[in-house]
Parts: structure tokens; sequence; C-alpha cells
């Protein structure tokens, strides 16, 4: 069996246990996602305290229904599944009630002062879904496949959403430069 292959299997057997009630198999699920988690919703959210509560709201979800896992799902794109639905609600939330911090790094290595600038006014133009899409594809680096699951929509619309992200970051970006 291949090492990803593998990998599926020890991640399937620690939901299932978790399922039936495991705390050390959740302590491990939880030590082994929760710095990746974190990452993503900080993008997300721009916000370290609203991340944190994003990731604990993730991982109460997924202990409160790792019955609900079916197998036919890779692991981690069910539990990408799960964050990237609870950091859009959040995302949401504070939007609706006008408290709009803006997310930050996107990029691997931290832009400098005005290209951060920039690039945080870029994404605060996107849409939540776009900009779950463009942090899943370009930071955490999963297929345009596990994205699709992950966030419940098709390939087609997966490639949709970053053409028109990048598009709208490009326009700001090359507006911000006149």
């Amino acid at each position: 069996m291949t090492p990803a292959g593998t990998r599926q299997r020890d991640e399937s057997e620690l939901i299932a246990r978790i399922a039936s009630g495991s705390e050390p198999a959740f302590v491990a699920l939880v030590a082994r996602y929760q710095d990746r988690f974190y990452s993503v919703a900080r993008r997300m959210l721009g916000d370290d305290g609203e991340a944190q509560d994003a990731v604990q709201a993730t991982f109460l979800r997924i202990f409160r229904h790792a019955a609900d896992y079916r197998d036919e799902w890779r692991t981690s794109t069910w539990l990408y599944r799960i964050l990237t639905n609870v950091a859009i609600d959040h995302w949401r939330k504070r939007r609706r009630s006008g408290d709009v911090a803006e997310p930050i790094e996107v990029a691997s290595r931290p832009p400098s002062g005005a290209e951060r600038i920039d690039l945080d006014r870029a994404l605060s133009k996107l849409p939540a879904e776009a900009r779950m899409i463009l942090i899943l594809c370009y930071v955490e680096e999963l297929s345009y496949r596990d994205i699709a699951k992950a966030r419940g929509i098709s390939v087609n619309t997966v490639k949709t959403q970053l053409l028109r992200a990048k598009r709208t970051m490009r326009k700001h970006l090359s507006e911000v430069d006149k």
C-alpha cells in the first residue's frame, strides 16, 4: 500500500474511533490538523482570535459528527469541508455585523509593507467562497478535485472561481499600481 493509502486508512480509522468516543483518537487528530486548520482559518478570517474560534468549532463539529463520515471521501477532504464551512460562516457573520477585518498572508513568503496592504485589499474584494478556494489551492495545495469535494461543488466551478478570483485580484492590483 502506498504511503498516501496508509495515511488515508490510518485517518479513517481515527475517525471511526472518534465516532465510538475515543478521546485519544480525537487528541491525535487534533495534533495532526490543528496547525494546518489554524493557518487556513487565519488566512481566511484575518484575525487570530476568530481563527482560533473557527478551529475549535471545527474540531467540535468533527467530534460530534464523526459517525457521519463515509469512507468514499478522503478523510482530509471531509475535514477541510468542515473547516471551510465553519470559516465561511464566521466570515459571513462578521460581515453582517459590519466588523470586517481583512484576511492576511496568502503568499507563503510574507509580503513587504505596500505589497501586503495591496494583497490584503485585493483579497478583500473576493467573495468568501472564492477566497477560500484560492487559499485551498495556492496555500494548502489541494487538488481541484479535493477542493471541489471539500466545498461541495464541481471541478469546473473550482476552476471558474479561481479564474475569477485571479482576475479580480489582478484588476485591483493593477489599479493600485496606477
